[in-house]
This record gives structure tokens, sequence and C-alpha cells, in this order.
């Protein structure tokens, strides 16, 4: 791993627009997790639908998984920093994702999919982003790639913060999934106590960023653990900057936002209530997978 020098390309950091913590939930067959981006914030987010963060040592918490459910309309990027689980679906792809691996999957027309752990104890934690379609791509074929960890991208800065890049680009490094549209960075950040770092974005693009270990800081706004800092979109903003008060790790994640309507039920996601009904009906017919 090359160590990169980060000169501060950035000179309008964006600032703090809100902090939200995470609300509890469960999801799949009970597993208990922490829903971070949830429907109130989509158009705010856009193109970003859905985060959630999960992570127990309590195999009760996990050991149910996610049994055979539908997705249409969306992709689903599944990180997994602790704990295997094994992905089957109706296109007729299985991975098994492990410690530090990534699983992403376009649901484009409809894949019917599994997702069920494969240990009886232990740590089980990772993180789960559902990332919009455009209309235009919306009913493509599905697609799923596993990335196991040493196959994603990663660099060091001088400051000693170690970045893996699951997309999009950062100080010229590309990450493992590019997209045209909507553009995605997404990057899981790990920082000495007192590093800082900086990352370039457009100011239109959304962004927030996630801490799931210690604290940092944006500007004059602390962020700490299990909570996420959503960014503004100052028109002069010209990146983000960060400073971890403790050994830190956060996620930064940024896109271009499609400005399209946004029609969802459950784990389908379109741009009208009649898509939407047509989803429900092909579900029910068995179409959505075929």
């Amino acid at each position: 791993m090359n160590k990169l020098a980060t000169h501060d390309a950035v000179r309008h950091p964006r600032r703090v627009e809100r902090l939200v913590v995470g609300q509890a939930t469960s999801d799949g067959a009970g597993v208990k997790l922490t829903r971070v981006l949830s429907q109130p914030l989509q158009r705010r987010l856009d193109p970003f639908l859905m985060l959630d963060a999960f992570g127990s040592d309590k195999a009760d918490d996990y050991i149910a998984g996610f049994p055979d459910h539908p997705h249409r309309g969306f992709e689903t990027v599944t990180y997994m920093i602790a704990g295997r689980m094994l992905h089957r679906d109706s296109a007729g792809h299985e991975g098994l994702l492990e410690n530090g691996g990534v699983q992403w999957m376009t649901a484009g027309r409809g894949v019917i999919h599994s997702e069920i752990p494969q240990q009886e104890e232990g740590v089980m934690e990772g993180f789960q982003l559902w990332l919009n379609l455009p209309a235009t791509d919306k009913m493509a074929a599905p697609w799923y790639r596993d990335f196991a960890a040493a196959e994603l991208p990663r660099f060091t800065t001088e400051a000693g913060v170690e970045a893996v890049v699951i997309a999009g680009t950062s100080h010229g490094v590309t990450g493992a999934v590019t997209r045209e549209t909507t553009a995605p960075l997404y990057l899981d950040l790990h920082l000495p106590a007192g590093a800082s770092f900086s990352q370039p974005l457009p100011a239109g693009h959304n962004a927030f960023v996630y801490v799931y270990r210690g604290a940092l800081t944006l500007g004059a706004e602390t962020v700490p653990v299990r909570t996420m800092a959503i960014l503004a979109n100052d028109a002069d903003s010209d990146g983000v900057r960060i400073e971890a008060t403790t050994d830190t790790r956060a996620l930064l994640i940024a896109g271009r936002p499609l400005g399209e309507p946004i029609a969802q039920y459950g784990p389908f996601v379109m741009n009208t209530e009649q898509e939407i009904y047509q989803a429900v009906a092909d579900y029910r017919a068995g179409r959505l997978a075929a």
C-alpha cells in the first residue's frame, strides 16, 4: 500500500448541516440493526435511499439472516467489516462475503435473493447501502459482483490515514466500482488520533459522513460515534475536511443526485406508483426474477 501525499486541495470545506442518530430496528428474519439513512432523508441525500449498520457478537441478533426477498429499481452495496454472509439470488449468482469484503448487486428489473450468515458465533458487523438507479436503468438486467478485501483499492496518506476505496475516486485511486450517472463515492477511512483527511467534492453532490468508531470534527462540529453528519451543499464549497479526535473509523459517502421522483414500497423503488403496482404484481405472479 503506497503512502500518498494529500496536499490540501480543499480550500472551502463543507460545514455540517445536521447530525442524525440512527434508529434501532430489525429486518429480514429478525436481524437487529441501526437504520442510519431512513426514508424521510431520501430526497435530501439523493441518490442514496438507505444505510443500515449492523453489528453484534450475540448470534441471536443476526443468525436468522435475510431469507429470500425481492428487489427492483436500485442497487445494494453490502460492506462486511467482520463475519461471513452467503448470498444466493434468482439470477444464478452466489458468493460468500467475508471480513473486509464488498458485495455489489444491481437489482434492476428484479431479483430475489437471500443473505444468510455462515457462522454460529462471533462478531457480525457491516453496512448495507441502497443506491438509487436512474429511470433509464431501473429495468436493466440484474448484475452482481463480490469483491474480497484484497481486491478493494486502498491507500495510506502521509498522515497515516488508511482509505479503502469502494466506489469512485480518491486522491488518484479509483475504487472497485464506478457509476457514470450517480458518480458514487464510498470511502472507509481509518484515522489515527489527530490525523486529518481532505476529499474534494462537487458542490452539487449530496454527501454524508458516518462515524462507526471514535469521533471526529468537521469544522466546528464534533461528530460522535454512531452518528451521521449530513454535509451542507454550499455553492462555494469544494470538498470535505475531517479530523479525528481519537482513533476513528468513518464512512464518507457522496453522489450526484438524480432529481427524479421516488416511489417506494418496501423492497421496490421506482418513479411512479403505477410502476410500484406493476412490481408487486410481477412479484406475486412470479415474473419479477424471470
